[in-house]
C-alpha cells in the first residue's frame, strides 16, 4: 500500500520510506531532545524503527502520506513527516493534519519548513485538501514558528498524551484554510 510520491524542493526530496530506512530514523528517533515532544515512545533499537516503517509501508496512500525529508546535497535521510487526512469533519469537511520531526544537527536551517511547505501543497494540489491543523507543545516553540511561516494561524490551545501515558503536553494549535 503506502504511495509512490515523491516531491522536490529546492533542497529536499521527500519520498516514500521504508524498512530500509531504519538506521537514519532510528538516528533522530532515539535521539531524547528530538523526541522530548513527541507522542511516540523514544526508540531503543533499529528494531523500533524498523516495525514503525512497516506500519507506514502499510498505510492507506490515499488518506495518509508520510515522507522521508532527504537532503540533496549529500542523500542523506533527516527527518520525516506527513499529511493525514482525518475522518470526521471540521465545520463539516475533511481537514488534514500536518507533523513532522527532524534529526537535531539539522534543526534552525529551515528544513522543516521547506518539507511542511511541500506537503501543504501537495495535499491541496492532489488530495483536494482545504482545512489543515497542526499542533505543538507550549514549551516547543520552533515548531509553531513552522506552523506560522507556512501561513498557519493559532486557534486554541489543548494538550496530547505520549502513547505510553508517561507524560502529558500542553499544546497549541494551528489552523489553515486554503
Amino acid at each position: 500500500m503506502g504511495h509512490n510520491i515523491t516531491l522536490e524542493t529546492e533542497r529536499l526530496l521527500l519520498r516514500p520510506l521504508t524498512v530500509a530506512d531504519a538506521p537514519a530514523v532510528f538516528a533522530w528517533g532515539s535521539d531524547p531532545e528530538v523526541n522530548r515532544y513527541m507522542a511516540y515512545p523514544l526508540e531503543r533499537s533499529v528494531a523500533d524503527a524498523e516495525a514503525w516503517l512497516r506500519q507506514v509501508e502499510q498505510a492507506d496512500g490515499r488518506r495518509d502520506c508520510d515522507f522521508g525529508f532527504v537532503r540533496k546535497e549529500d542523500g542523506l535521510l533527516i527527518g520525516s513527516g506527513g499529511v493525514y487526512r482525518k475522518k470526521g469533519a471540521w465545520w463539516r469537511r475533511p481537514w488534514w493534519v500536518l507533523g513532522y520531526n527532524l534529526r537535531r544537527d539539522c534543526w534552525g536551517r529551515g528544513y522543516a519548513t521547506e518539507a511542511a511547505r511541500a506537503m501543504l501543497e501537495f495535499a491541496r494540489k492532489r488530495r483536494g485538501a482545504r482545512i489543515f491543523l497542526a499542533s505543538h507543545a507550549v514549551d516547543n516553540p520552533a515548531s509553531g514558528h513552522v506552523m506560522e511561516k507556512c501561513g498557519m494561524k493559532a486557534v486554541g490551545t489543548g494538550q496530547y498524551s505520549k502513547l505510553d501515558g508517561s507524560e502529558t503536553f500542553q499544546t497549541i494549535t494551528y489552523r489553515l484554510e486554503v
